[in-house]
Formats: structure tokens, sequence, C-alpha cells
């Protein structure tokens, strides 16, 4: 039998797979189709101070080897997701990871404090949001932003602060560098590519909001990249994603850098994805004599 846990930030998760945020809701959606106690932790559905309706429709668009989404952060709001729904999750024996959004330092502060003294485990701080105060320019595009904004929210975070970076910038290694610095305990990446979609016939695009985040397969050599090259800059845990689809796609994120590994695009498509990344991925650690999950992190071979 291979260990299948991992301990990141003194959490320990029973299996290095994480159901990433957005394509998994709060997990009520997808227990019909197994426990979420099989997976080693959830990232619920991107939450912001006060609830959203989120962008006008069409928000999907699928591409080649991915998809397009605009959904816009809908999510009925910190307050309720805290009173309603996170006392069934908390019962669900899994990591549970709150994703924070906002659009100014004093929303995400107000968020990890409304946060601070309930079961949730972790925070990740998406910084994929435009910045109202700074002419809506994302906070994770410039280093000096992502310091910033890390170091205030961690002076109310009382769970570990992840950071989710943006690959929309020039250095993904300068903005990971300015995370750690400014006292994040670990890193996830990468949020979706920012792109669009046309309809040639009617010369409109095809998503109601024009711009979307492009994510799937597509997207995994520059994941892939990015966690390698993060991982050679900071000392802190990084969870990968990006196209993982695959028990294989899953190693590779691994063996690049990454402590465990979030499940995104793949749940549409297939709800018992995770299931079956995780069932491959055992017999990947069983094929290749790998005793311990975490003997993967790093362990590229130059």
């Amino acid at each position: 039998m291979v260990d299948f846990s991992v301990e990141i930030c003194g959490i320990k998760f029973k299996s290095p797979i994480i159901a990433a945020s957005g394509t998994f809701g709060f997990g009520k959606e997808m227990q019909q189709f197994y426990p979420l106690s099989r997976l080693g932790g959830i990232s619920v559905k991107g939450l912001t101070l006060e609830p959203r309706e989120g962008n006008n429709p069409p928000r999907i668009a699928e591409t080649n080897m991915g998809m397009l989404n605009s959904v816009g952060l809908q999510n009925p709001g910190i307050k309720y997701f805290i009173s309603e729904l996170l006392p069934w999750l908390s019962e669900q024996n899994t990591v549970i990871i709150a994703n924070i959004a906002g659009n100014t330092i004093e929303e995400y502060c107000q968020m990890a404090e409304l946060l601070a003294n309930t079961k949730v485990d972790m925070l990740e701080m998406n910084i994929s949001c435009p910045n109202v105060k700074q002419g809506g320019v994302q906070f994770g595009t410039n280093p000096d932003a992502v310091y910033k904004i890390t170091t205030e929210v961690k002076k109310y975070s009382k769970q570990p602060l992840m950071v989710k970076l943006s690959p929309n910038t020039a250095d993904i290694k300068a903005t990971a560098q300015a995370a750690e610095d400014g006292g994040a305990d670990a890193i996830s990446l990468i949020n979706t590519i920012t792109g669009m979609a046309i309809n040639a016939y009617t010369k409109k695009p095809i998503l109601g909001n024009i711009i979307g985040g492009l994510s799937g397969p597509a997207i995994k050599p520059i994941a892939l990249r990015m966690v390698y090259e993060v991982s050679k800059i900071v000392k802190i845990p990084i969870i990968g994603m990006g196209g993982i689809y695959t028990g294989e796609d899953m190693a590779e994120f691994m063996i690049a850098g990454a402590s465990a590994i979030m499940v995104g695009s793949a749940n549409l498509s297939n709800p018992l994805a995770c299931i079956n990344i995780e069932e491959q991925f055992v017999k990947y650690l069983t094929d290749t004599n790998t005793e311990h999950a975490s003997e993967l992190t790093c362990s590229l071979i130059i």
C-alpha cells in the first residue's frame, strides 16, 4: 500500500487531490457521485463580501482542448456561506479551503476576518480580480500589489493563507516571491489565462463579457512551466493546477514542484474526474515503486 497523504502548512490531507474552486460548487452538487471524504480537500466556489449574480450570458465557450469561462464569480456571499453552507461542508471529512475574491484590499481583509473563527481550514486568496482603486488592474499582475495585499490579509487570517497566482503577468517568479515575502503560507497556480472567442458568421464575441479565462488541457504545458519556475524560487508549498485530467498529469505537476494538485475543468466534463485521477495516480505510484506520494515533489531529473 502506498502512502497517499500529504501535509501542507501543518494540515493533513488524506490525498493530494483537491477540487479546484469554480467547477465543484460547494460540494453538494457532487455528493451524488461519491462521498467528499474521498478528496484531500475542496476549494469552494469563489466567495465575495456581498452576493454576486455574475456576468451576462453566454458565460461558457468551448475551445480546442479547453474552455473559456466568464461566470463572474456568481456566489451567495460570504455570510450565507458561513451560516448556511459551511455547517454541512464541515461534516464531510475533507479539508475545507475558502476561496476569497474582492475588488479592494479592505474587502479581502474583511472576508479573512469573517472566516477567522470558522471551521474553514485554509484560505485561498484569488488575486486575479480587478483592483478598483488602481484603475481595474488585477492585483496579481504586479509584485508590489501582491506583496501589499498579502501582507494586509495575513494580519486578519487565522488559517494558513494560500495565494492563487495569475498567469497573466510578465514574471510569475516575481509575483510568487512577493507573495512569500508578504507572508503567504502556500501558493496555488495557475489561474486561467485570459482569452476570447468570436463567431465568424455573426462577427460577434461568443462570451457575453467578451473576454474570459481559458482552462483545460491546452494550458497544461504553461502551468507546468510556471510551477517548475516558482518551485525554484519559493520555499513554501505549491498547489499546482491547469489541465490536469489524468493520474500522469498529476504526477507531472508534483515532479515539477507541487505538493498537491487541484482539479478544475475536468470536473465539468466528467463528474468522476477526481476519483478517476486518484485511481490512475495510485496505479502510477505502484508501477513506479513509489511508497509515499510526497516523494514526487520536486523530483525532476535534469
